[in-house]
């Protein structure tokens, strides 16, 4: 099975826009029978995201720490629910897991995230194509650090393409099946 993982806000504060693009994400990876990954919240684009998904005969699998669950932040009726003891082995599970990952805009948690795949990919330890979904050119602050951070050899010239960027949910799903030969 085609698995993306999808990181994204779980704020529900935010403008429509992004919501309606990670419900079109959604609807885009449900049509191509591709399932989804994501951090298993009942708010924000993580839900719009699922919802989206789950009403077009997708799958959603949501891992998330346990005490995220105590809390009441688990989305109720995903596809699979996996459980973990810490956040660490969330992420770890959820890069495992995944044939790509997609940042949806979100806050510190999605930033970690996407960072943190961006790095490990640096360092070897994920092969996958990672797409900065830049809605509303929400990430380009960001995309602007990372490329002061190579021009200042911060970063080496080569890792400026570890990522790629789309500014549209059918783009950044284009982009995934140009790099990946599917399973």
């Amino acid at each position: 099975m085609k698995t993306i993982t999808v990181y994204c806000a779980s704020s529900s504060q935010i403008a429509s826009i992004y919501t309606a693009e990670a419900q079109q994400l959604g609807r885009l990876m449900a049509a191509k029978n591709i399932a989804c990954i994501n951090g298993a919240g009942n708010r924000g684009l993580m839900a719009a995201l699922s919802n989206a998904i789950l009403e077009s005969g997708g799958k959603v699998t949501g891992i998330i720490p346990r005490f995220m669950v105590e809390e009441g932040w688990s989305h109720p009726d995903l596809t699979e629910m996996i459980v973990t003891n810490d956040i660490h082995t969330r992420k770890q599970l959820m890069a495992e897991k995944s044939d790509a990952c997609i940042a949806l805009p979100g806050g510190i948690g999605t930033l970690e995230e996407l960072l943190e795949i961006i790095t490990w990919k640096q360092l070897g330890l994920y092969t996958q194509p990672i797409v900065i979904l830049n809605i509303h050119n929400y990430y380009d602050d960001l995309l602007r650090m990372l490329e002061k951070a190579i021009r200042e050899n911060f970063m080496y010239l080569q890792h400026q393409h570890i990522y790629q960027v789309a500014s549209s949910p059918k783009e950044a799903l284009s982009i995934i099946e140009e790099a990946k030969t599917w399973r």
